[in-house]
């Protein structure tokens, strides 16, 4: 136990080009860092027993959730419950950096979605 940040974390690579940190890593709970720089996206995808929490620190996030987008600034949060589709993506200029608290932790409970819904 002690301090952890993202210089002490260890940084891993997905997407190519999008980066993150655990922060905390329990059977029970997951605390991520991550990094997407301008126009980046994750797979729509789901967890079967994970809730998760993200958390905008820096950046604009768009989340689609079961079909609705939403704009998420810093500072703001949006809960996502298990099996609920949703994509991630950095459709701005700038850097996005967040946090994704998700219970239990998500290993080996991510299954691929269908594409996202037309708008």
């Amino acid at each position: 136990m002690g301090i952890i940040n993202t210089s002490r974390a260890a940084q891993y690579h997905w997407q190519e080009t999008c980066d993150g940190w655990p922060l905390v890593a329990q059977p029970g709970l997951s605390v991520k860092q991550e990094r997407m720089p301008p126009g980046t996206s994750e797979e729509r995808h789901f967890h079967a027993r994970a809730r998760q929490f993200f958390y905008v620190l820096s950046g604009v996030l768009c989340i689609e959730v079961g079909g609705e987008m939403f704009h998420l600034s810093a500072q703001d949060g949006i809960e996502i419950a298990p099996n609920t589709p949703h994509q991630a993506r950095n459709d701005s200029e700038s850097d996005l950096e967040f946090l994704v608290i998700s219970a239990p932790g998500t290993q080996d409970d991510r299954v691929a979605a269908d594409a996202a819904p037309q708008r």
